[in-house]
């Protein structure tokens, strides 16, 4: 597992907690807050992965969508006939959700500890949320653990520690070194395969399966960090779409995504 920093603009007793919510609601409110996106759902990697799960469960079956942030997943379920609660740390963000998209049901939580009862839904789903703690991510998969019923569905998404972001570690003697925490905060952990499957199978998750998506993506990303070609270019954004089905995922892929099932007792 390696650690992702990124500059440290807050307040010196602002706590991870505190850092994290501020973060993120100031991110949605970048992105111009809760818009009800549905229609792209059924395009995204994470969709085509899940949904062959998904639509084996019952009507009715009750999903959570942890760190739900401007709650597109949340909605699309819940109209698609899950009844789904979007769980998310931006108590501004969740009280706009709750305001503008009534049919849906949205709580301020964190996913480390819920609250919510033992055994009470059928899948739980979390895009790019559980690294995002430095005390790792063993308590958000523990609780996913718990709040899922024998059989429930975890799916979850993970920075990928691909063979590119190794390669830069290995040939920048900078980042052998913990960088100056007055001028940084922690922000990520990215995972390998091996590394996100061991820490399911720790909270005794049967995985089944693991893939690394998100090409074109990682591949805008060494677009603009080993060739300057910011992602914001025309050119870059071209590129990067026309290069990435040939480039292999284990180099350039941004996330890895796991499917696991919580076992029946």
């Amino acid at each position: 597992m390696r650690k992702d920093f990124i500059a440290n603009d807050s307040a010196d007793h602002e706590d991870e907690t505190d850092f994290v919510e501020r973060y993120w609601t100031e991110k949605w409110d970048e992105m111009g807050g809760p818009a009800g996106l549905v229609d792209r759902i059924p395009g995204k990697a994470e969709y085509k992965v899940m949904a062959p799960y998904i639509e084996k469960l019952p009507k009715g079956a009750r999903l959570l969508d942890g760190g739900c942030g401007l709650g597109d997943w949340t909605l699309y379920f819940t109209r698609a006939g899950y009844p789904t609660l979007g769980l998310d740390i931006s108590r501004k963000t969740v009280a706009a959700l709750q305001e503008r998209f009534s049919e849906a049901t949205f709580e301020v939580g964190d996913i480390r500890e819920t609250g919510l009862p033992d055994d009470s839904f059928d899948a739980y789903f979390s895009w790019g949320t559980f690294e995002h703690f430095e005390s790792g991510l063993n308590p958000c998969i523990a609780e996913a653990y718990r709040v899922l019923k024998p059989g429930g569905l975890l799916f979850t998404s993970v920075p990928f520690d691909n063979l590119r972001h190794a390669l830069r570690a290995a040939s920048d003697w900078r980042r052998s070194a913990e960088p100056d925490t007055s001028a940084s905060r922690f922000y990520q952990w990215r995972l390998t395969r091996g590394e996100f499957r061991e820490l399911l199978a720790r909270e005794n998750f049967e995985v089944l399966d693991i893939r690394a998506i998100g090409k074109r993506q990682g591949v805008l990303r060494s677009l603009q960090h080993e060739f300057g070609m910011p992602y914001q270019w025309f050119a870059s954004r071209a590129l990067s779409a026309a290069l990435a089905p040939f480039v292999p995922s284990g180099l350039v892929a941004h996330m890895l995504l796991a499917v696991a099932r919580k076992p029946v007792a």
